[in-house]
């Protein structure tokens, strides 16, 4: 079977994507040594000797958790770029050069001779199955017309397009190669010529539907979790990540770290951000969920805070304590990716649609270095369903927050995935606490409805004395769009604050030192789809004489201040006459 991946109008961006899927696909029929899916890629040359994608693509094909065991590179060399010649395309001789960084062969030959095309093609597909590495084919060709229907190619290389004007096609060559040599008659190759032709009109006409079948989630709900299974789920989840197999020695400083996981057991102390992550993920390995997780630095975690993999200090040998949870045939993944937003992504995007049975996470280093990717959310995450058809469960979790760092390594752009947002496209979450986010990412694992999950995760709070969720929360509760206020009396507020995120403990801390009884702080857990519904009925207990504010630590022209106005504005929630203001910083 073939399958022909989608592809947006950006050159080479969806290199990595293929990847991905090939690599899912591999995994979900365990072709541990890479022989029976192969990935194959078609590129131009201009494309290929120019776009970035190309060589970091390039740079996962021999790492452990991005390699398919070798990509076949089929390179149509034109020897122009659309109005573009070689010479001012390139540094190197070669439009293949860039693939000599992995030591990939490159096969040269002439497209005007369609056996060696084929002998190339088949020593190609040889070496990549002997050897699982990377092979390109430098077809070297032309392009007989512009880049396009309306191009006139003459305006700029005049002398080349007279020269290919002249030029029979490849076609025609063979045609008389095969009249010559008696292999054909000029009557034969004239019948076949018309039967072929024929063939591919009838095809194009009966043509009813332009995508093949995509696959899905199954569209039932998931069973229930009820309370008492739930619990038991988290017991053997934390055992597993409480204990510490015999002859592993890990680095002293983490010795407190596992063993507060076991308190917990015992019902001492909270559930911090990191355990509440880990225990989402071991209690959907349980229930047959695979999980994958990759990202900078994502086993340990930027910020120190994960440690999925713990490292025995005289060996360097790796275990992922939640391994030992995950039943027979589910898997737990977590890689350190090399230092590449774009292609990591398109990689993960690309597992994302072709394994629907595992929550797939991508991680960045810090939220903002998402910019480096902007053209897989712009153009595959955000719109494949819509354009293609094609359900994306994927992930991503972006550390966000203004905590001195500077104007870099502070925002992950929530303004710019709310603009994305549109008919039900993405899920945009801002989540303030350990249980939510547990719930949160179980959602994702579970539901049948497959959409990309963006999650603007914390760095300060990872370690806040008041970030701290139950057990019990996690147990019996859910996942709660809009959390209200649980201190303030509805009847003594004058002041409604609505907030997400980090910036509700700033809020708190605030709320406390004034002593303010009066001001009842409103939490939108979800920003996208907007919860209007719930947030409406939260309003709904407090007096309508109370006034109404979004507060946020984001500038005011950045975060989501804008696009929550606009929920109000829209009237998509009925604030009973409150107008909407905002406090925040200026804009900036």
């Amino acid at each position: 079977a073939v399958t022909v991946a989608p592809n947006p109008s950006h050159l080479e961006f969806v290199n990595p994507v293929v990847e991905g899927m090939v690599r899912a696909k591999q995994e979900v029929i365990r072709d541990r040594e890479h022989a029976h899916v192969l990935p194959l890629l078609l590129h131009g040359d201009a494309a290929f000797a120019g776009q970035g994608i190309v060589a970091e693509t390039l740079h996962l094909s021999a790492l452990h958790g991005y390699r398919t065991g070798g990509t076949i590179h089929i390179v149509v060399n034109n020897q122009i770029g659309f109005t573009t010649l070689p010479e001012d395309a390139r540094s190197s001789t070669y439009a293949t050069d860039v693939a000599k960084m992995v030591h990939a062969p490159a096969l040269h030959v002439n497209g005007d001779d369609p056996d060696a095309v084929a002998y190339v093609a088949s020593l190609a597909l040889e070496y990549r199955q002997k050897f699982k590495k990377d092979v390109v084919i430098d077809l070297v060709c032309y392009r007989r017309w512009g880049h396009n229907e309306t191009d006139e190619p003459s305006y700029t290389q005049p002398l080349m397009y007279a020269r290919i004007k002249n030029h029979p096609s490849a076609a025609s060559l063979y045609g008389e190669k095969l009249v010559r040599e008696g292999t054909v008659t000029q009557e034969a190759l004239d019948a076949l010529w018309a039967a072929k032709k024929a063939e591919m009109q009838s095809e194009g006409e009966e043509a009813k539907t332009p995508f093949a079948a995509i696959e899905r989630r199954e569209p039932r709900a998931p069973a229930p979790v009820d309370a008492s299974a739930m619990w038991g789920r988290l017991k053997t989840t934390l055992k597993a990540l409480g204990t510490i197999p015999d002859g592993l020695e890990i680095h002293p400083k983490l010795v407190p770290f596992v063993k507060k996981r076991l308190e917990l057991l015992e019902g001492k102390g909270d559930v911090d951000w990191a355990t509440a992550e880990s225990l989402a993920w071991g209690t959907l390995l349980l229930e047959g969920v695979s999980v994958r997780l990759s990202g900078q630095d994502s086993g340990r975690g930027t910020f120190s805070q994960r440690h999925a993999v713990l490292h025995d200090v005289r060996t360097q040998k790796e275990y992922k304590p939640l391994t030992a949870v995950a039943p027979t045939g589910v898997r737990f993944r977590v890689y350190d990716s090399l230092l590449s937003e774009n292609a990591v992504m398109g990689f993960e995007y690309g597992y994302s649609v072709a394994d629907h049975h595992t929550l797939v996470m991508w991680e960045a280093q810090f939220g903002d270095f998402m910019n480096g990717a902007q053209v897989i959310i712009d153009q595959f995450i955000t719109g494949s369903e819509t354009k293609w058809g094609q359900p994306c469960s994927l992930v991503l979790l972006l550390p966000h927050g203004f905590e001195g760092q500077g104007p870099e390594h502070s925002s992950a752009r929530i303004e710019r995935f709310l603009m994305l947002a549109a008919q039900d496209n993405i899920r945009v979450a801002y989540p303030s606490t350990p249980a939510s986010y547990f719930h949160l990412l179980r959602f994702q694992g579970r539901e049948p409805v497959e959409k990309p999950l963006v999650v603007f995760t914390p760095k300060s709070l990872l370690r806040h004395p008041r970030c701290l969720s139950s057990l019990t929360e996690l147990a019996e509760g859910r996942f709660e769009p809009v959390l209200d206020d649980r201190v303030v009396e509805p009847a003594a507020a004058r002041r409604l604050v609505l907030c997400s995120g980090k910036v509700y403990f700033d809020l708190l801390k605030a709320r406390e030192e004034a002593r303010r009884q009066d001001v009842a702080i409103l939490r939108v857990e979800r920003l996208y789809p907007f919860p209007s519904v719930e947030l409406e009925a939260a309003l709904l207990r407090y007096a309508q004489g109370a006034s109404l504010v979004w507060c946020q630590e984001e500038p005011r022209n950045m975060g989501a201040w804008r696009f929550v106005r606009e929920r109000f504005l829209d009237g998509d929630v009925l604030a009973s006459g409150r107008q909407l203001e905002y406090a925040g910083r200026a804009a900036s």
